[in-house]
Parts: structure tokens; C-alpha cells; sequence
């Protein structure tokens, strides 16, 4: 009797097979891991990649390579990822985007990795800000004692008064707000717009929005240099698939503590390729900053799920 070898498709099946088997949460776990890796990858590839190049350009070149990684995915849409009824909107949310990313590759070029990880983590603390004031969302007493408790956490990591404070730390700090404002649109778009629509405009709009100021630093990437801007753009593309198939297979709030995980792995990469140790502070700080945020993710989870429970009382 023979045997056919079998192709990788169809070793692939049962590995599939057993992955949908696995219990959702454990699922949404495996893939906030993978996506803090993704993460994690982004500052060392930045200082790599900004060695003979300015962070602008690096932050030019991410943009393209993510572009060339999603246009096969674009092309299939086709008119779905074209559909919108709010450009403008489209074109403010990329332009806050790509402003907070900019911002968080110039932090990245310059100062600590650990630093600058534990301190984006800030972005969701500043949203909270955006949805009361802008999304008129309503944010209780809770939420609003968990956010400070994460800003004192951001505190604790610059330790402004008790030690000096290089200015270049307002780049992180600055981004995390961007990122905040980016988010708060992405919410406010999501109402009428399809996630097709914004995930394509978003990286069809990053290419022009990071070559102007590219421009103006611009010097001619070598290989090397290229290799690590497509490995910028593996990571961020990474990232972005693993962190939304972490949410689609379970709560926030069961997923989002493995995302400090992405402060580890940045610190044991840091250390592993430029000898960068982070102070115990860093540590301290990061964590605050983490469990304010787990905190805000489980209780908008709740408020979320009280509402759909609501809507479907109403409905019935």
C-alpha cells in the first residue's frame, strides 16, 4: 500500500482543526502574546533602522512597507474599501495617527526602550479624557480614580522633581495622546463606516502623510537599512492582525493584562542588543500604568455588555 505525501494545506487542516478548538480565551491569551511581540519589535527596529537614516525617513519607510503588505488586501475589497461617506473624517484620523506614530519612532531613535514602552501604554488614560469630553461618553467615579492612579504611574517612570527630566520624554507622552485622539475617531467612524473602509484609508493615506516630512531630513536608505524598514512593517502589520484577533476572541479585559508583556520582551530586547537597563522605577511605574488600564478595558466591558443586555430587554 502507498502513501501520498501530503501537502501543506493539508497539514494545516488539523492544526487549524485544534486551534478553533481551544477555549476563546485561551485563544485571545495566545494571540495578545504574539501581538506584544509584534510590538516589542518595533523599537529596537527603529533604533537599528535609524542608524544611517533620520526617524522621519524610518518613519516613511514603515508606512510604505505596511502599505505593500496590505495592497493584496485591498485590491480584493475593491469598492468596499473605497465606500466611505466621511473623508475628511477618514483624513483627520490618519493624519492624528500617523502624527502619534512619528512621534513614538523620534522616542523610540532616542531615548530607553523600557521608558518609552511603559509610557505609551498611557494612551487609553488619555482617552478616557476624549470620551467624556468629546464622545459625551459617561465616565463614573471609578474610571475616572483608575485613570489618575495611571497618570501617577507615568509619574513614577519620570519621577519629574526627583530626578531630571530629559525633554525628549514629552515625544512619548505627546504620542500617547495622538494615539488617544486616533482611537477616539476610530470609534466615532466605526458608527457609520465599515472596519474595511478604515483599515484602507488608513494605509493607503500613511504613505503621503509621513514622505512630506520625510522630505525634508531625506537621505538614501542603504540595504541594511531597507531590510529593517520591511521588518518594521512585518511588525506593525503583526501587531495590528494579532491585537484584533485577541479582541474578536475574547473580552479586553481577559486579554489586556498579557499586553504588558510587550514591556518584557522590549526590555529583554533593549538589553539583548544595545545593554539597555531599565531602572527599577520603570518597572514600578509600568505596572501602575497596566493595571489602571486592565482596570478602565474591564469596566468598559461591562458597560458594554450592560448595554447590549439592555438593547435586547427593549428589543424583545
Amino acid at each position: 500500500m502507498t502513501h501520498g505525501r501530503r501537502g501543506p494545506r493539508a497539514l494545516a487542516e488539523p492544526l487549524g482543526a485544534r486551534w478553533g478548538a481551544l477555549p476563546g480565551g485561551l485563544r485571545g491569551v495566545l494571540w495578545m502574546l504574539a501581538g506584544a511581540f509584534f510590538f516589542a519589535a518595533h523599537g529596537p527596529l527603529v533604533r537599528l533602522a535609524s542608524v544611517d537614516v533620520d526617524p522621519l525617513v524610518v518613519a516613511f519607510l514603515r508606512s510604505l512597507a505596511l502599505f505593500f503588505l496590505m495592497l493584496p488586501w485591498i485590491v480584493a475589497h475593491g469598492r468596499q474599501a473605497a465606500r466611505t461617506h466621511r473623508p475628511v473624517e477618514h483624513v483627520l484620523r490618519a493624519a492624528t495617527s500617523l502624527v502619534g506614530l512619528v512621534l513614538l519612532v523620534l522616542a523610540q531613535a532616542n531615548l530607553p526602550l523600557a521608558e518609552v514602552s511603559a509610557i505609551s501604554f498611557a494612551a487609553p488614560l488619555f482617552g478616557v479624557f476624549g470620551a467624556a469630553l468629546v464622545l459625551r461618553e459617561t465616565v463614573r467615579a471609578r474610571r475616572w480614580i483608575a485613570t489618575l492612579v495611571g497618570f501617577a504611574g507615568v509619574w513614577i517612570v519620570l519621577r519629574p522633581g526627583l530626578a531630571d527630566v530629559d525633554p525628549l520624554y514629552a515625544l512619548p507622552l505627546v504620542s500617547a495622546v495622538f494615539v488617544a485622539v486616533s482611537n477616539l475617531m476610530t470609534k466615532s467612524l466605526s458608527r457609520t463606516e465599515s472596519a474595511t473602509a478604515i483599515v484602507a484609508w488608513l494605509a493607503v493615506l500613511s504613505v503621503p502623510l509621513t514622505l512630506v516630512p520625510a522630505l525634508f531630513v531625506w537621505s538614501w536608505p542603504s540595504a541594511v537599512t531597507l531590510l529593517w524598514a520591511a521588518l518594521l512593517g512585518v511588525a506593525g502589520f503583526g501587531a495590528h492582525q494579532c491585537l484584533s484577533r485577541a479582541l474578536a476572541a475574547a473580552d479586553a479585559s481577559a486579554v489586556m493584562p498579557y499586553d504588558y508583556m510587550r514591556l518584557v520582551i522590549t526590555a529583554t530586547m533593549a538589553y539583548a542588543i544595545f545593554g539597555e537597563v531599565p531602572a527599577i522605577w520603570t518597572w514600578i511605574g509600568g505596572a501602575v500604568i497596566v493595571g489602571a488600564v486592565v482596570y478602565i478595558a474591564r469596566r468598559e466591558s461591562q458597560a458594554a455588555r450592560a448595554a447590549r443586555g439592555t438593547a435586547g430587554e427593549a428589543g424583545s
